[in-house]
């Protein structure tokens, strides 16, 4: 066993309660015990990395560092709280409440809280969803006349999409049009207009996008140095999970919260970094030894999922990639089948076969919730969900409406925003615009003279009758205003401000969703009980912001429904895009479409984009414990090129070893 210098040389080493060299491999070890300088763990796909940041935190904490110098970043907030409860396990029940764990966006909203008054930021601001930023940016696109129907302008999604991407990105918006969007720049100067009216809007009502979280995080970082002194002070030791994934304000955030030399452990894999499209990106974690000289780097190989089959075959894609971090995935567990590639001449047929393959996994005795059918793209499942269906085979597909985003949900936060934020502009317009017979002329009027003042949600109880305000209209905005300042009322919980929140909302409900209210009624129920977890509003509305239940009830019946329809223990089979099914794993796994043109995508010209096609595929194949079939329909067809045409595998498998990727052909009933 390698012995590991402790912080302080001259204390002698403890004994320590955990039986780290039994229950970690030697990699692992290395990288829970080392715990000064930077540190990089390149931690291949199932190989336990969970596992090791979980036993690097007990370690610290064993070594005689506070729970509350330890920050931990992560890209969930469950993951976070998974790995600190883990290791409070290890050590015997100790309470690690101390940890500081979350993204990297409730981080900024802690530390943009607590040091406000350090550069003169408010405390109370609202942070706004991709929904809500997306409202702001329709109400100054009609500002600006830019929503004028002679003229084709960029829609307020896509001018929101555009601003995100070009700060995720670190571009300029004349070089993100140039590269994705060229057709739109002839309107770059009215684009950039309506972003700088954006940003003031957000600045003059106290309100932050996710993206300004970040921003102002790492500006106050820059320009701060108290800032900087104080943190370094507190958070001695930063860990970052899933390193692949930072973009470049992330990146740059950890870097000035630990310097140089400091104690950062970034954890990642480079060949599993799919979020270009998010601002990701995987330079960051090639380029860390470069950022942190003297950096020691650990690889993690010894994979505890798939068998070793599987494994040679994701070694095998992987290891043709352009660059990274070289490393060979083993195999913990022993035997296995080789991985298969199933040309059909079409792509009924590959459904057909698919279909048939996973009965038979099933006769075989494999569950079907252990059963993924994965895919580059949404429509390539098409067929084979026509399929499934006929067949009477339940199944989900990843990637339903997230409860978050779902139009009655924000109608009801629209009622809690107001009452934490009363500047909250675009909140207080939903609200005035779900009343019968108010329009966007009297919701303006009415939020003109609200945010005018600044009088309280109560107050529009008294709102006058004047200009763009007819009597009839003012007097159901009365009627909302007895409603706010009843929910307003000292004393209650978030809890019981929520339930009322939503009684007050139903007749809107009923008037507006009519046709499926029984079902939207219930997702506002599963809202309700969310809320009783909390002491303050403010926490309630920052968490829902921040890290916000992923689906809605989940659907029933045969197909389609949303991701979390069923119990893992006895739930249908799974139909998931690649990047949905990163993190998770299945006994059998198909890729479907697994065809020049999809896999990598016909879109993907560039080298970058190739490579993280590339890592796509591997991700994909990856998730596979036992059993890895890939399939794609010869003859497809195109209407871009006219008709029918034939396609080829993806180039990732091309030439590939028969003793590593097994041909099957398929043979109709009676031949």
């Amino acid at each position: 066993m390698s012995t590991y210098v402790l912080r302080d040389a001259s204390v002698a080493a403890p004994r320590w309660r955990i039986e780290y060299a039994s229950a970690l491999n030697a990699a692992q070890l290395e990288a829970a015990c080392v715990l000064e300088g930077p540190v990089l763990v390149v931690a291949g796909a199932g190989t336990g990395k969970t596992r090791t940041l979980t036993w690097r935190v007990a370690r610290l904490v064993e070594s005689g560092v506070s729970p509350d110098a330890i920050l931990l970043l992560t890209f969930t907030r469950r993951a976070a709280a998974e790995m600190v409860r883990r290791a409070e396990e290890l050590l015997g029940g100790l309470g690690l409440g101390g940890v500081v764990g979350g993204t990297f966006h409730s981080f900024a909203n802690l530390v943009l809280r607590r040091y406000a008054p350090l550069f003169g930021w408010p405390e109370r601001f609202t942070i706004l969803d991709r929904g809500d930023a997306e409202d702001v940016v329709g109400l100054v696109r009609t500002r600006l006349g830019l929503d004028s129907r002679e003229r084709r302008f960029p829609r307020k999604q896509t001018l929101a999409a555009l601003f995100s991407t070009a700060t995720n990105r670190n571009l300029s918006l004349p070089e993100l049009l140039e590269a994705t969007r060229p057709h739109l720049l002839d309107d770059l100067a009215d684009i950039e207009a309506c972003r700088a009216a954006f940003t003031d809007w957000k600045r003059e009502h106290d309100l932050l996008d996710y993206d300004d979280l970040l921003l102002r995080l790492r500006d106050r970082l820059a320009d701060t140095p108290e800032l900087v002194e104080r943190l370094r002070r507190v958070h001695r030791y930063v860990m970052v999970d899933e390193y692949q994934d930072t973009n470049h304000l992330q990146a740059d955030i950890v870097f000035r919260l630990a310097g140089a030399a400091g104690n950062v452990m970034a954890v990642g894999d480079d060949a599993q970094s799919i979020y270009a499209f998010r601002g990701a990106d995987v330079r960051n974690i090639l380029r860390f030894p470069e950022q942190y000289p003297g950096s020691r780097i650990i690889t993690l190989a010894e994979n505890y999922r798939s068998t070793q089959p599987v494994l040679d075959l994701c070694n095998e894609v992987i290891g043709r990639a352009r660059e990274g971090y070289a490393k060979t995935l083993v195999a913990h567990r022993s035997g296995g089948v080789r991985p298969c590639l199933v040309p059909a001449p079409d792509e009924h047929v590959q459904s057909l076969f698919v279909r048939q393959r996973i009965a038979d996994l099933v006769e075989e005795g494999v569950p079907l919730s252990e059963i993924a059918v994965l895919f580059r793209s949404s429509y390539h499942s098409f067929d084979l969900e026509i399929e499934l269906t006929r067949a009477g085979l339940p199944f989900v597909k990843r990637g339903g409406i997230r409860l978050m985003e779902t139009a009655h949900i924000k109608d009801v936060l629209s009622y809690l925003r107001v009452l934490e934020n009363p500047r909250d502009a675009v909140s207080w317009h939903r609200l005035l615009l779900l009343e019968e017979d108010v329009g966007p002329r009297a919701a303006h009027a009415a939020a003109a003279w609200l945010l005018g003042e600044a009088r309280a949600p109560g107050a529009l109880a008294s709102l006058p009758v004047g200009p763009g305000l007819r009597a009839g209209v003012v007097e159901r905005l009365h009627a909302l205003g007895r409603t706010l300042a009843g929910l307003a009322a000292p004393g209650l919980t978030p809890g019981e401000v929520t339930a009322r929140a939503i009684e007050a909302y139903g007749p809107r409900l009923e008037a507006r969703h009519r046709d499926d209210a029984p079902r939207r009624q219930r997702d506002l129920e599963q809202f309700a009980v969310l809320a009783l977890r909390y002491d303050t509003l403010a926490e309630f509305l920052t968490d829902l912001a921040l890290d916000p239940p992923a689906e809605t009830e989940p659907g029933s019946g045969g197909g389609g429904g949303d991701a979390a329809a069923a119990s893992p223990d006895e739930g249908p089979l799974v139909l998931s895009t690649i990047h949905s099914a990163k993190g998770l794993e299945w006994r059998a796994v198909f890729v479907l479409s697994a065809m020049d043109g999809r896999l990598p995508s016909a879109r993907a010209t560039e080298e970058d984009e190739f490579e993280e096609e590339r890592r796509l595929l591997y991700v994909a194949c990856t998730r596979a414990a036992d059993q890895l079939i890939l399939s794609y329909p010869v003859e497809v067809h195109d209407r871009s090129l006219g008709g029918w045409v034939l396609a080829r595998p993806t180039p990732f498998i091309e030439d590939m070893p028969a003793d590593i990727l097994e041909h099957i052909t398929l043979v109709g009933e009676g031949e």
